[in-house]
């Protein structure tokens, strides 16, 4: 269950990095208010994954989903490069994450 908490404790975690761009400087209502409750959701779920997930662990993953959903939305909604260094290391974060729930104990 703590690995479930902590993938959707990196979706949230893409929606909130995505959403501050919708925010304009927190200057939109609705958009600011959806961010801030992803945020606090988000190290909510992951502060539970952490219960039974060593916090390095948890924490990278929970980056790393961010960190790479972030970049390929990033390229689908708002025009972003794409290259192929850009793919390639997006590829290596995702790696990293399955590397990381393959090789933990719990």
């Amino acid at each position: 269950m703590s690995w479930i908490l902590l993938a959707v404790a990196g979706v949230l975690e893409v929606g909130w990095a995505i959403g501050l761009t919708y925010t304009e400087g927190f200057t939109r209502p609705v958009p600011s208010v959806l961010t801030g409750a992803a945020i606090v959701a988000s190290m909510l779920l992951l502060s539970l994954a952490a219960k039974e997930i060593p916090i390095g662990t948890a924490y990278a993953v929970w980056v790393g989903i961010g960190a790479a959903g972030a970049g390929l939305l990033g390229i689908a909604l708002f025009d972003e490069p794409v290259t192929p260094g850009r793919l390639a290391f997006l590829a290596l974060l995702v790696v990293s994450v399955i590397g990381l729930k393959l090789t933990s104990a719990h």
